[in-house]
């Protein structure tokens, strides 16, 4: 059971490293208001001035913690001519290794509180 512990917390460890740019990236504000505004748009996404006009944000601003959510794997751009569309990132996979990270934990802690 040890043995399964130690392995369990490696793993963890491992996540919260895999998941540090994601979870940095979606814990500001200015970009949860970005994320939000995303959310309400089709996947077709939608372009700078379009966020800033629904966050309130300079469009310069919006660039910059755009630009932080695309190297985090959580937004991503399409191009159509000179126009860039943003849009959530449909590719799972940064998505899912937050999920699992989240999921360990919370059983981590299941298993701690049931032994007490």
């Amino acid at each position: 059971m040890e043995r399964e512990c130690e392995e369990n917390l490696k793993q963890i460890i491992k996540g919260f490293r895999e998941c540090q740019n994601a979870f940095t990236a979606i814990g500001d504000e200015t970009r949860q208001l970005i994320l939000l505004a995303l959310l309400e748009s089709d996947l077709n996404g939608i372009r700078v001035g379009e966020i800033a006009q629904k966050t309130h944000l300079t469009r310069p601003s919006v660039s910059h913690h755009l630009q932080i959510l695309k190297d985090a794997r959580i937004v991503a751009m399409r191009r159509e001519g000179t126009k860039n569309y943003y849009y959530l990132c449909t590719d799972e996979t940064q998505w899912k290794e937050i999920s699992d990270l989240i999921n360990r934990v919370y059983a981590s802690i299941q298993h701690i509180s049931s032994q007490t």
